[in-house]
């Protein structure tokens, strides 16, 4: 039977790939804009960049690897957070809503990578 921790780091995953496909499913909206496709683009890299760094230190060859990657998930966060903010301000208001709980989101993610960065470099 697996243990909380490990039903944790299950869990997460799926929660980082259910925000990337919703990411990639608002993009698709906003992209029939084309002023807007930079922006579209950029957020895809960055919010799928997160569960792919996640993943990756899954098969890091050292604890120092292990945290690069989650710090690495931490700054792809936080730069989802911001094209985020610029697809709100930018497209149509109908898709408000839906960008405002994307932003939740990837807020309560950067929030537990950065509590797990912390914990691994010992400073909680």
């Amino acid at each position: 039977m697996q243990n909380d921790k490990e039903k944790f780091k299950k869990d997460f995953i799926k929660r980082l790939i259910k925000f990337s496909l919703s990411v990639i499913i608002l993009c698709r909206e906003i992209r029939k804009d084309p002023v807007l496709w930079a922006i579209v683009d950029q957020l895809i890299r960055s919010a799928t960049s997160v569960g792919a760094n996640v993943m990756e230190a899954k098969s890091s060859s050292s604890k120092r690897d292990y945290i690069k990657f989650f710090e690495i998930a931490l700054k792809s966060a936080n730069e989802t957070k911001y094209w985020l903010i610029l697809a709100k301000e930018a497209s149509n208001n109908n898709l408000n809503s839906q960008i405002q709980k994307l932003s939740q989101e990837v807020t309560e993610i950067a929030n537990i990578i950065a509590s797990s960065v912390l914990t691994l470099k010992g400073k909680k």
